[in-house]
């Protein structure tokens, strides 16, 4: 059997479109500046590496094992979608309402390695990086994968490159991420101080609505069968 490019580059594409925009690594550069902004060059670059790392194994786990875990747990999508809306809004409102701290980040230029390394999972990757809403997309993007493999018949093979496909699409994402985040420091130097600033309380505020959303996506779902009980 050839290998099926076409189908191949399908799912690829049908990954990074999916993903990127809700990622969307060029805006959370911004986000990822301002909240390693006490920490030198060196280490951005190692937490922009981090971030990566840690935003590719959320995204494949999501995608091969997220529906199971979840249903091991007994948790639902919509309770996942309300949790993690949550905490898109608390960190985007502790963002908006930020001042500049000079003394801690003198503290931090001297502080271990070990103080700037725990911030890589938390809340770096997730929520901000990866949250909610790319999990979600993940997860559903993994189960259409699974059931495509089991209507294919025999054949393995078109599973394993799906899988293949979609591991490759989830990694050009998060090369993105490690790229753009990596880059962080020059888009400010780009921006300027002022226009930096403007950027990161928009993006914050837009990161904050965003949680809002995701929260409310979640919350409807779990309130519908209430209210349609309540309505008979």
């Amino acid at each position: 059997m050839g290998i099926p490019f076409i189908e191949f580059a399908q799912t690829v594409f049908v990954f990074i479109a999916a993903l990127f925009p809700i990622v969307n690594p060029l805006g959370g550069a911004t986000i990822f500046l301002t909240m390693t902004s006490n920490y030198p060059p060196e280490v951005r670059q190692a937490l922009a590496r981090k971030v990566a790392f840690f935003s590719l194994c959320i995204l494949v786990g999501a995608m091969f094992l997220g529906s199971h875990v979840l249903a091991f747990f007994g948790v639902s999508l919509p309770a996942v979608q309300v949790g993690g809306g949550l905490l898109v809004s608390a960190a985007a409102w502790s963002m908006l309402n930020k001042e500049e701290d000079t003394r801690s980040r003198d503290a931090a230029k001297h502080g271990p390695r070990q103080d700037w390394e725990q911030h890589a999972f938390y809340p770096l990757t997730l929520p901000l990086t990866v949250g909610p809403g790319s999990i979600s997309v993940a997860l559903t993007l993994g189960a259409n994968l699974a059931r495509g493999g089991r209507t294919s018949g025999a054949e393995t093979v078109p599973t394993a490159w799906a899988a293949l496909a979609a591991m490759a699409g989830i990694i050009v994402v998060c090369t993105t991420v490690w790229i753009a985040y990596g880059s962080s420091e020059r888009i400010s130097r780009a921006l300027g101080p002022t226009g930096l600033s403007i950027v990161v309380r928009l993006s914050s505020f837009i990161l904050f609505c965003i949680g809002v959303q995701i929260f409310w996506n979640g919350a409807s779902r779990l309130l519908l069968p209430v209210l349609r009980g309540a309505a008979h």
